[in-house]
Parts: C-alpha cells; structure tokens; sequence
C-alpha cells in the first residue's frame, strides 16, 4: 500500500514539504457532469436562464475556483498556474452538461487538486443557474482523467475504472 503523504508517523495531517523537488511542467484533466431534466437541459443549452449564461458564468467560475485552491482544500501548496481552461459541452443523450478541467504550471506539485477544484465548482454553478428550474439535478463523476509531470510519472485514467 502507498505510504499517505499528508500524515506523519504519528497520523497526524501535515503539509508536505516540496522545497527539495525540482520544478518541473505540469497539467491535470479532470472531468464531471451535471444530469437534468430535458426541459432544464434545453434551457441550458438556450441560455433561456434568469441568472444569464449557464455555461459562461460557470466557466468562469471554475476558472476562479481553480486558482483558489489552496485556500479550500487544507494542506494545498499555492501554485502559480500557467494556464486553467473549462469546458461546458451537453450530453445530449443524457441531457447533461459534462465538464472539463485543464490546468498547467511549472512548478514542485502537481495540479490535479486545481483541475478537480475546477471542474467541481462548474459543476456547482450550473446547477446554481438552474436550480430554479430543476431542483433534482445530480452532479456526478468528478475524477481526474488525466496527469503528467512530477516523479510519480503520468496518469491516464482506462475507461473501466
């Protein structure tokens, strides 16, 4: 089993020391979605919301999540990220709104927090924007798709798991 990097001997939550790493290019892809009602959906995708554009205001949000990171999820080193990039495309089948997250730096740590930060934020906005509309919306499937950079070596997620 892999040793948890956060706790010390004695189990006790800690910040990694990352000073020592070399700094190195980063970038994480994460992904999740939001599941409606095709009435809702249709608003989505019409942009038919009282609060205005669905997809923009949580692309942006996710944007702004992601560079918040550290200050949400304890313990989180800051990063300097070079780039973040969210996605909003429909799932016309399931009449959902599926998320993606891209985030990049060069730095000591990865940035798979930022990407999953991101994408879970998005998520939330959307369904802020329309819950007037669908209270019942069901976020699902928030996961790290994909990471490379740093010595643990890249990550690709296989599509069974």
């Amino acid at each position: 089993m892999a040793k948890l990097t956060h706790l010390d001997k004695k189990g006790q939550a800690r910040m990694v020391d990352v000073g020592d790493k070399p700094a190195t290019a980063r970038e994480a892809v994460a992904q999740g979605r939001v599941v409606m009602n095709a009435k809702t959906f249709r608003k989505a995708l019409d942009g038919d919301s009282k609060k205005g554009s669905v997809r923009a205001a949580a692309e942006f949000a996710g944007v702004m999540a992601a560079k918040r990171t550290a200050e949400l999820i304890p313990l989180c080193h800051q990063l300097n990220l070079s780039k973040v990039k969210v996605d909003i495309a429909p799932d016309k089948k399931a009449n959902a709104l599926v998320v993606t997250a891209r985030a990049k730096t060069v730095g000591q740590t990865g940035v798979e927090m930022e990407a999953l930060t991101a994408v879970s934020v998005a998520c939330l906005t959307i369904y802020d924007m329309l819950k007037a509309s669908d209270r019942g919306m069901v976020i699902e499937g928030i996961t790290l798709l994909e990471k490379s950079g740093g010595a643990s070596g890249d990550y690709k997620r296989s599509s069974g798991s």
